[in-house]
């Protein structure tokens, strides 16, 4: 399906870059091989976006397992990877948290904004079909004025089943800023605080741990592992387990 959208509009002004030059690129091979080397010890995918250049500096190998294309060739498409792999609807959302993203993350200290993580969910096309994914990006080098020359993204399977989710934060900072797509606002959050007990509960639901097995390693009874799970997911607003991890994950309280 044809679309209106542009490579360029994915370039916000809030974060136009310049007086980047060749020798500045001489120093970014460690770069690619830190991000080559971290590609072979994930399951994720893992691509550097240069906002200079507007286009891909780096994208791993195994991003074809998601899209089927070939690393190489999503590289030299560069960002007409989104208009060719995802839905229109959701390309209009990227477009919207990339704009609004950069607003907020311009209001920010420069000395503090390499330490902020944006994370958000949109679907990726592969044939017919379409998948869910979870996609982080992190600062890697800033201007001297604060913008981001180049950020490292990762991609991986959301374990949610809707679009957005789109969340600012840095770690530790005990607060965080969540987009509302209903609203098109930013609005800032406390960020919950687990127990030991809670942190345990959910730290061992991730290794497949049953009910019973949970208890008998945090020597618990079983209804107190059962009252752990209730106050996790009232205190994250979820309803089930998967989903209690996944906000975990984004928030990395595990």
């Amino acid at each position: 399906m044809e679309t209106n959208i542009k490579t360029g509009d994915f370039f916000s002004l809030h974060n136009s870059v310049g007086n980047i030059n060749e020798s500045d690129y001489a120093k970014v091979g460690l770069i690619i091989e830190a991000a080559k080397a971290f590609e072979r010890s994930t399951y994720q995918c893992v691509y550097i976006i240069d906002y200079f250049k507007q286009g891909f500096l780096y994208v791993s190998n195994n991003i074809a397992r998601l899209c089927g294309g070939d690393a190489e060739k999503i590289k030299d498409f560069g960002y007409r990877f989104y208009i060719d792999y995802v839905p229109e609807h959701d390309l209009k959302m990227l477009l919207e948290i990339n704009d609004s993203g950069f607003k907020l993350f311009n209001t920010i200290p420069v000395e503090d904004r390499k330490n902020y993580i944006i994370s958000y969910d949109f679907h990726i096309k592969r044939g017919k079909k379409k998948r869910l994914v979870n996609h982080k990006l992190t600062p890697l080098i800033l201007t001297k004025d604060g913008r981001i020359w180049l950020a490292i993204c990762t991609i991986s399977l959301a374990a949610g089943n809707e679009p957005g989710n789109v969340i600012m934060k840095k770690p530790g900072a005990g607060i965080y800023y969540q987009y509302s797509l209903y609203d098109h606002r930013w609005e800032e959050y406390k960020e919950i605080v687990l127990t030991d007990n809670e942190r345990e509960v959910l730290t061992l639901s991730t290794q497949g741990y049953t009910m019973n097995d949970i208890a008998d390693n945090i020597c618990k009874s079983v209804d107190t592992v059962k009252a752990c799970k209730r106050s996790i997911f009232q205190k994250m607003d979820v309803k089930n387990i998967a989903e209690a991890l996944t906000y975990a994950q984004n928030h990395q309280l595990i």
